[in-house]
Order: structure tokens, then C-alpha cells, then sequence
């Protein structure tokens, strides 16, 4: 496990996170828009998932996510997400929990 520092732990802790709706049925999952947070915080964050975190797949695409507690995150552009650890691509396709219509 990373040395996850404490300021992080409280930023993913007291932020809003918002459910992605969009993709309730398929990849349930929250997120939080850099301009919405703490710019800084924000950047600690996504560039402490990309230094500790590990590549995984989504379906043919190579990402890195960092698990820290019962969540998995990962960021793309100006938006960090996160689901539960037993809901990313990898876990559900190896317990055959892909969803059917995609």
C-alpha cells in the first residue's frame, strides 16, 4: 500500500462526490469536476493515483487506478472518478458481471 497522505484522505472524504446517472445500470460509479473542488487538492490527487496506482484494463484500454479502501480511482482530463473496488472492469469480468448491452 502507498503512503497515502492525510490531507488526501480528508479531501476524498469531505467532498460531494456525484453519481454518474448516466451510467448507473452499467458502471455505477461517482465523480468530481476539477472546477468544482480545490484546484489544488484536485491535482495532488490525480497525480498521487498516477505515481501509486496500477494499470488495470477497461475493456481494451490500458488506465491506471490507485484502490484506496473499498474504492478504486482513476482520473481522465479535469475529472477524478471512482467506483467500488468490486465494480471495476477487471473484477466484474473476471466474477462474469460485464454488462450485456454494451
Amino acid at each position: 500500500m502507498n503512503d497515502f497522505p492525510e490531507y488526501l484522505k480528508n479531501f476524498i472524504k469531505d467532498e460531494t462526490w456525484i453519481f454518474a446517472k448516466t451510467y448507473a445500470k452499467t458502471w455505477p460509479h461517482e465523480y468530481i469536476v476539477e472546477e468544482q473542488v480545490d484546484n489544488l487538492l484536485f491535482n495532488e490527487l490525480a497525480k498521487h493515483i498516477d505515481k501509486f496506482g496500477h494499470k488495470e484494463k477497461f475493456y481494451n484500454k490500458n488506465m491506471i487506478y490507485l484502490h484506496y479502501e473499498n474504492y478504486a480511482y482513476w482520473h481522465m482530463e479535469n475529472i477524478i472518478n471512482r467506483c467500488l473496488i468490486q465494480n471495476t472492469f477487471e473484477q466484474r469480468e473476471q466474477d462474469g458481471r460485464l454488462p450485456k448491452d454494451i
